[in-house]
């Protein structure tokens, strides 16, 4: 049976400051096989919390190691499709204007050509909500608080995380 539990918005924002301008030590960098964005923002979101889905590499969400992981721990796109699609265990959310978001959500950007390029995470959020006013942690081009409009996207999209799940006995 699932159980719901909430997401610690929090923690994953704290692990996201920390870890801005570095590396954990637990996790493969990335960076030099084609980006650690995505990597960075599944370890803050993990952050948030604690759970896993081990349902394989095309539909999980899971690191074990940099040979043993999901598309979606990695995968810009397939990040978008675990947490806009899953039923199961662990994170869960919905799409979401920027005006709709909140610190410890993620914002994929798309460029000119309509590839979804780029994951971050929210860190923080001035009001009026506009890209100038939200404030981003990243990495491949490490950011911590750096506004969204600094950025050259054709559109950035939100993920508004609602919750997790974890099976209980």
């Amino acid at each position: 049976m699932l159980k719901e539990i909430p997401y610690d918005r929090y923690s994953a924002v704290e692990y996201a400051l920390k870890w801005a301008y570095s590396r954990n030590p637990k996790y493969f960098d990335f960076e030099n096989l084609g980006g650690n964005c995505t990597n960075f923002v599944s370890q803050c979101l993990y952050a948030g919390c604690g759970i896993m889905n081990y349902s394989g590499f095309e539909n999980g969400w899971y690191y074990i190691n940099a040979n043993d992981r999901s598309a979606s721990w990695t995968g810009v796109k397939y990040l978008r499709r675990f947490l806009l699609t899953n039923k199961g265990v662990s994170l869960y959310g919905e799409e979401a204007p920027l005006e709709k978001l909140m610190p410890g959500d993620v914002i994929q950007l798309r460029n000119y050509n309509g590839v979804l390029y780029h994951s971050v995470i929210i860190s923080y959020i001035k009001k009026p909500v506009s890209p100038q006013n939200i404030f981003i942690c990243a990495h491949s081009n490490d950011a911590r608080d750096r506004r969204l409009s600094t950025y050259n996207y054709a559109s950035a999209e939100g993920i508004h995380i609602l919750g997790a799940r974890y099976e209980e006995d």
